[in-house]
């Protein structure tokens, strides 16, 4: 039995095969990417799955296999079939970490966790971001000073429509003035959520230690806690309670 964290990143893996510009910057493809540098520490498993595999290349056998998921997504959400969102989010509910990335708030399945839009304003510009990290004490933070700055990226702004937090670790600061809640965790069931806004296609972000830092601590993060013999908890979900008489 391995002691290593299985991962699998899930990538659209659209972007890349069809824009010359995003397949410069990222030749392996995104999941590519991140994989490369989540692999340098030799505590990962690492498995990647793109939307135009049978299942979503997320069959049932691979996600009870994944003990954290990374999910990027951004033009085509709605392709992604009903049956497979589900299976991702029980997975969550069972005790599976999940962390969404950049453009996946959209995402359906980050939508069905959160119950809200998760909509926002953003604006393409090639602009500079300031991450402030306000929880400094947090996993997902160490290693890192008071802050780091992006220098090309799209701007999210607020209002960010989801609920409120568990813990709010970054907020980041365009320079168009805007602000946005940039790195948010959730418990949804026995499992760990958390979202993490940088990463647009068209620029190097996932080549940037500090945001390749944040990654690999939120995974750490997010991994499921093993019970006594050592499997990945199962979500029992309660009974419905009975009306009030």
């Amino acid at each position: 039995m391995t002691n290593k964290i299985r991962v699998t990143i899930w990538n659209e893996y659209f972007h890349e095969k069809e824009n010359k510009k995003v397949a410069e910057v990222y030749p392996k493809g995104i999941h590519g990417a991140i994989a490369d540098f989540l692999g340098e520490d030799g505590d990962m498993e690492i498995q990647t799955a793109t939307l135009d595999q049978p299942e979503h290349g997320l069959t049932e056998e691979v996600l009870a296999g994944t003990d954290v998921l990374l999910w990027w997504g951004h033009k085509a959400h709605y392709d992604v079939k009903d049956e497979i969102v589900e299976r991702v989010y029980q997975r969550v509910l069972e005790g599976m970490g999940l962390i969404v990335l950049h453009s996946a708030h959209h995402s359906k399945v980050f939508r069905k966790l959160m119950g809200t839009s998760c909509d926002l304003r953003w604006r393409e510009s090639g602009e500079k971001e300031r991450v402030w990290v306000v929880e400094q004490g947090h996993p997902i933070a160490e290693g890192l000073g008071d802050y780091f700055e992006i220098p090309q990226t799209e701007m999210y702004g607020e209002r960010f429509e989801i609920p409120a937090p568990d813990c709010l670790v970054f907020i980041s600061w365009f320079e168009g003035g805007e602000v946005f809640r940039s790195g948010c965790c959730y418990h949804r069931g026995k499992g760990k959520v958390f979202y993490f806004r940088p990463g647009h296609e068209t620029f190097p972000i996932y080549y940037q230690p500090e945001v390749q830092q944040v990654i690999k601590n939120a995974v750490r993060w997010a991994k499921p806690i093993p019970t006594k013999s050592g499997s990945i908890p199962v979500y029992e979900p309660s009974k419905p309670l009975e009306p009030l008489s």
